[in-house]
């Protein structure tokens, strides 16, 4: 038991697991909308830049109480994530190289990816940052919706439907949902820091308001995808984690381990995908 927690351990604070999560929410959009794409180069320049983005941001956030678990690994772990991070930096520039004519596409998530963990960084510059962080959990959700659901269908060239743009903002609002808890656990350090958001603004009860507005908006935008083609099947799965998460909901207010948010939150972010996989067996 001891070998499979570490083992968890090791997956989570490491950024595999992560890295992995955003392969198969790209290949989900492909499954539903790209049965020819995306190849494996897309999916290996996602995992490359996910898990290189999470070492470098992970490498330079402060140790808080919120993250005692992971404080404790990454204190023990600092070397595997350089190692990681050179390994990671490493294969996105390899990948990148054949996506290279679509850089305009591919570029400004790597700047809006670096300008999320910037205000972590010590330099006076970056700290200043700190003040004007208002959109941070609306930005993060952005950058994720836009890697794993727009960026394939971007890159595959297909004719754009209103389906996708149904299916982008569904996404887009679950992926918020899970950003809202996020930052919900870590307000007050964020609010000792003064890093100031949406999330550092409202009260928990307005944090719950506008959780469950976006669960909602998840949820109906999901069912108008009837119309677009999608099976049953398909909507049911896709709706399946937020069901989940509604259930989990009452323990993230309890402030759990580390494990649940890395492990349980953020596995619900790719549980549609692996669904969808066992479904097409």
């Amino acid at each position: 038991m001891n070998f499979i927690r570490q083992l968890l351990n090791t997956l989570v604070y490491s950024n595999l697991f992560i890295a992995a999560c955003a392969v198969l929410m790209t290949r989900q959009t492909a499954m539903l909308w790209l049965p020819a794409y995306p190849d494996h180069q897309l999916l290996s320049f996602v995992f490359s830049s996910t898990l290189t983005a999470y070492c470098f941001h992970y490498y330079f956030t402060s140790p808080s109480p919120q993250h005692a678990q992971r404080n404790a690994w990454n204190k023990k772990g600092r070397i595997l994530l350089v190692i990681l991070f050179v390994l990671g930096l490493a294969g996105t520039i390899y990948w990148f190289i054949p996506l290279i004519n679509h850089w305009p596409l591919l570029v400004p998530a790597a700047i809006a990816t670096f300008l999320y963990t910037a205000p972590q960084l010590p330099q006076p510059i970056f700290i200043r940052l700190r003040k004007y962080a208002y959109g941070k959990t609306i930005f993060l959700a952005l950058i994720w919706t836009y890697v794993t659901a727009v960026l394939p269908l971007l890159l595959a060239d297909e004719l754009w439907t209103p389906d996708f743009n149904l299916y982008i903002s569904s996404r887009y609002f679950f992926i918020y949902c899970i950003c809202i808890l996020f930052d919900e656990r870590d307000r007050e350090q964020d609010r000792m820091n003064g890093v100031k958001s949406l999330i550092t603004y409202l009260s928990g009860k307005g944090i719950r308001r506008l959780f469950i507005f976006s669960w909602l908006a998840h949820i109906i935008l999901t069912l108008f995808l009837l119309t677009g083609g999608l099976t049953i099947t398909n909507i049911l799965i896709l709706l399946a984690p937020a069901l989940l998460l509604l259930l989990v909901y009452p323990r993230a207010q309890q402030k759990p381990t580390d494990l649940f948010y890395y492990l349980v939150l953020d596995g619900l972010l790719a549980l549609s995908a692996l669904l969808l996989l066992v479904a097409r067996i």
